[in-house]
């Protein structure tokens, strides 16, 4: 009943501003249509932590700037007043968690906020230093690939190398067995030149013995005689020539 009373002598002054407030609105309607016009809309934002600014500016145009608040300690008053909201036990105990947990979070949420924001920061750089780290593992893995790119293209030049090294042995093999059938070829055909020579060297020599043979077996001992007597006139005749003074 106490409670009743109270909200009921409380209810008298907030009517009696709330039928204040609407005489200047109405007295002042130019003023007020342009202050409404004026006021810029907000959409999104909230106030007192969970009313949407819309609604106000629902109230605003309706009733004016004490329209929001008029109508809500009126509501709350009529529910305490009609104990539709009862204030027993549990009232009291939740507005004393209420007020201890605001004590709380002004006392002790700060510390919390900045221990909070400590660990988010730790865990955040552990994150950061990680990614770091496996950024740096990445970057090493294609810098070694890279490399090994770079191995494989010499592999490929020294393979060329190689190709060109067998190519220039198989050559130096080439000319070498080209030049020993050459020599085997030119010592095969000076030896055939040779056997020519000889046979015609032998053949001359036959040739000749049979015609020198020949030609003596057909000399007579007369012609011999007489032959080599001629050949002494003839040595003498030319001694005595050569000896008789120019």
């Amino acid at each position: 009943m106490f409670s009743r009373a109270a909200l009921l002598t409380a209810q008298r002054p907030l009517s009696l501003v709330a039928s204040r407030s609407a005489a200047a609105a109405a007295a002042q309607p130019a003023s007020g249509a342009v202050e409404r016009r004026q006021r810029p809309e907000h959409p999104g934002k909230v106030r007192l932590g969970f009313i949407p600014e819309e609604w106000f500016q629902f109230f605003y145009n309706k009733t004016g700037v004490t329209g929001p608040y008029t109508f809500g300690v009126g509501l709350i008053t009529y529910l305490c007043s009609k104990e539709i909201y009862v204030m027993e036990h549990e009232y009291y105990s939740g507005l004393s968690l209420g007020i201890m947990a605001i004590i709380a979070v002004k006392k002790l949420g700060p510390a919390v906020a900045r221990w909070a924001d400590g660990e988010i920061d730790k865990i955040e750089g552990e994150w950061k230093e990680g990614r770091e780290a496996e950024l740096k593992v990445l970057a090493d893995a294609i810098e070694a690939e890279k490399k090994e790119q770079w191995r494989a293209d010499g592999a490929l030049l020294l393979m060329d190398a190689k190709k060109e090294n067998i190519a220039l042995q198989l050559e130096a093999a080439f000319r070498e067995r080209a030049m020993n059938v050459y020599s085997e070829v030119k010592r095969r055909l000076d030896y055939q030149v040779e056997c020519r020579h000889v046979e015609r060297r032998l053949s001359q020599k036959h040739m000749v013995n049979w015609i020198v043979a020949n030609v003596l077996s057909s000399i007579s001992p007369q012609q011999e005689k007489e032959t080599l007597n001629k050949c002494i006139g003839d040595l003498t005749a030319l001694s005595l020539r050569v000896k008789q003074p120019a």
